[in-house]
């Protein structure tokens, strides 16, 4: 079983406008408001988690309300079979310009590698790698070398550090936004939670 379902929105197939974003650990949280964000902003997705009915509930959703086309990727990361299912969908979904990595560290580093390398093959695309509080270090440093890498063929690499998410500092959906704020300017490294002089 492949684990893809599709939710085509209320106009049918939608357009690429956008191309199409693959956000993982897509069915609660972070990457769930990534999803809603990204689909307000024209994209289609493909969203990957293990939990097959949350995934379809969220699916459904935005896809009702923004009419966007939206797949679903049930897999576990923390397994081969589930991390190779995702690169070959990384690798073989022409319309996909965005990958939203909220996944553990090893899968993190596989889905980006295989995500960066296909994205500069077709000299454009953005990566934006969240990690967990244990693997920021690593993870930026991960990403800084990406984007040394890739930067100049096309591929935009973002590290989100969340830092407090979820508290009284910032709620998750105001997080996502200023982290795509953070992404429409260019910036490599994004703390959403710092806040703004007055």
């Amino acid at each position: 079983m492949s684990g893809f379902s599709s939710h085509p929105g209320k106009h049918g197939m939608s357009l690429h406008r956008n191309g199409a974003a693959l956000i993982t650990g897509a069915s609660s949280g972070i990457g769930a408001a990534y999803a809603e964000r990204l689909a307000r902003r024209g994209y289609d997705l493909t969203l990957v988690a293990r939990n097959r009915r949350r995934l379809d509930a969220l699916a459904a959703r935005i896809s009702d309300e923004t009419g966007r086309g939206v797949e679903v990727l049930q897999a576990d990361l923390g397994n081969k079979e589930g991390l190779a299912r995702v690169e070959t969908a990384l690798k073989q979904d022409a319309s996909l310009t965005m990958l939203v990595n909220n996944a553990r560290v090893g899968a993190l580093m596989r889905l980006t590698y295989a995500a960066a390398v296909v994205f500069a093959a077709r000299g454009h695309g953005a990566i934006i790698n969240i990690p967990s509080v244990a693997a920021i270090a690593f993870v930026l440093t991960f990403s800084q070398s990406l984007h040394h890498e890739f930067g100049d063929k096309g591929v935009r690499v973002q590290v989100v550090l969340p830092g407090a998410t979820s508290t009284a500092v910032m709620r998750v959906g105001e997080m996502v936004d200023a982290a795509l704020a953070g992404l429409d300017l260019g910036e490599l490294v994004t703390i959403p939670s710092l806040p703004h002089d007055a």
